[in-house]
């Protein structure tokens, strides 16, 4: 190799380039410890309750146990299952409760790019977002599961007993507050898509007849197959789209509001 090819360019397309992986790299070197923290986060409340692994999956347990007959019980199919379970059941529980600082740091990565008016909106949507995650969770729990378990165990044929695996039962609830906790996102989705000028309410609000039928849709293919469960699924979402439908229409007029007086005040 020649000396001239061992040099690095210096004029201005080399420069170009230097600076443009300079700020890749910076980029990089922020998500990583970003990434750092929150699974320091994780680690944290996941070595605060791992020694409370088994009672965790006990409270998890209760809407099943309390519906199930008193000769029945719930049982492990694989020899690892009482162990590997309760601590899948703390990690996830972790991950969940480390939520808050998840989109803090995400937040937090994305801010120096957002506008100061967007940098405003973005952290009242991360706060909401946040709450509903865990009011759809805490609703799956206290409302859609006892009304499911009670149903899928009465409807067992004379002579069946019910005794559900406990990693089977962890995948299947794990689902359930998933889906409720996603689906409870509705509000902001529909608030962002307004804001974003995606959509206008007007539109919305004249797809009402096909969101209606798309939740119903969602909620068949996220629930167990009864219709208790995807009713309960499919009506707090439709609810949930009316509530962001009128949300976004004050925060529409409050924005045209905002932007007549400056205008008036400039003039």
């Amino acid at each position: 190799m020649s000396p001239q090819e061992q040099i690095p360019p210096t004029g201005p397309e080399g420069q170009e380039e230097v600076a443009g992986e300079q700020p890749f790299l910076s980029h990089l070197a922020e998500l990583r410890d970003r990434l750092l923290r929150v699974i320091m986060v994780v680690g944290v409340i996941f070595l605060s309750l791992i020694w409370f692994a088994r009672d965790l999956y006990t409270i998890l347990a209760r809407p099943l146990l309390a519906h199930l007959p008193e000769s029945s019980s719930m049982i492990a199919t694989e020899v690892a299952s009482p162990f590997l379970t309760p601590f899948k059941l703390t990690l996830v529980l972790s991950i969940f409760l480390a939520i808050p600082v998840v989109l803090h740091q995400a937040w937090a990565f994305i801010a120096p790019g957002l506008y100061r008016h967007e940098r405003r909106l973005v952290f009242p949507l991360l706060i909401s977002s946040t709450l509903l995650f865990y009011a759809g969770m805490a609703f799956a729990y206290y409302a859609v599961m006892p009304l499911v378990f009670g149903f899928l165990t009465s409807i067992a044929p004379e002579g069946v007993a019910v005794m559900t695996d406990i990693s089977r039962y962890l995948d299947f609830v794990l689902k359930m507050f998933f889906a409720f906790g996603v689906a409870f996102e509705v509000p902001v989705a529909t608030v962002l898509l307004v804001l974003t000028g995606a959509v206008t309410p007007e539109r919305l609000a004249g797809m009402r007849p096909y969101i209606i039928v798309g939740a119903f849709v969602i909620g068949m293919l996220l629930t167990p197959p009864d219709v208790i469960s995807q009713t309960l699924l499919a009506v707090p979402m439709w609810l949930l789209f009316e509530v962001g439908l009128f949300c976004s229409r004050i925060m529409l007029r409050r924005r045209k509001a905002a932007l007549e007086a400056s205008g008036g005040n400039g003039g």
